[in-house]
């Protein structure tokens, strides 16, 4: 507007770029301050892990299938229902399959795993990716924390998805954990109670 800059195609590309990330930060920020307050509302039913594994997966193929990322799911059928928001749980994993698409290179594998262990079900999501370094793993999952400061910008990152990430778990009365080597990738897990 001050005529600064030609509103060509390539600087209204740059305000769109910009304007989707301030929208996202935003609503990060929202969905966050809503689980911390407590005042996130969820949809609790009896769940089948597998639905919403397979919604998220199906959801997020074909991002990894653009960046030739061969995405899978091993789990078995017979597992048993979960009390928990579907919707909410799907955010989950698509997050987790979202954070293991952008720092898989092309070509790498990501593969989701669902068993039960003891009074729980643990849902896995593997990837062959650049893995996290040993010290910054009790951190990942802190708010505006990111193990890869440099990749923040390119890849619209604030690091609050893996705080949201962990907050609804809790919510569901479940837990998270990650495990990672460097330059051989890494493993979120959750759990929810049966």
């Amino acid at each position: 507007q001050d005529g600064v800059a030609d509103p060509s195609p390539i600087v209204l590309d740059s305000i769109h770029e910009e304007a989707m990330l301030l929208n996202r930060l935003v609503e990060d920020l929202q969905e966050l301050a809503l689980v911390e307050a407590g005042q996130l509302k969820l949809v609790r039913q009896s769940v089948l892990p597998g639905e919403f594994i397979t919604r998220a997966v199906t959801s997020m193929q074909p991002l990894a299938a653009d960046k030739q990322i061969h995405l899978t799911v091993e789990t078995t059928d017979a597992l048993p229902p979960v009390y928990a928001d579907r919707e909410r749980m799907g955010q989950v994993l698509c997050n987790l399959l979202d954070n293991a698409i952008m720092h898989t290179p092309p070509q790498g594998q990501i593969t989701v795993n669902a068993c039960v262990s003891g009074p729980e079900v643990e849902v896995s999501v593997h990837d062959t990716g650049s893995g996290i370094a040993y010290q910054d793993l009790p951190n990942v999952f802190e708010r505006f924390y990111r193990a890869d400061r440099s990749r923040a910008r390119a890849t619209g990152g604030f690091g609050l998805g893996l705080a949201i990430v962990k907050k609804i778990v809790e919510e569901h009365g479940g837990r998270v954990w990650v495990r990672s080597t460097v330059g051989v990738g890494s493993t979120f897990l959750f759990s929810l109670p049966i």
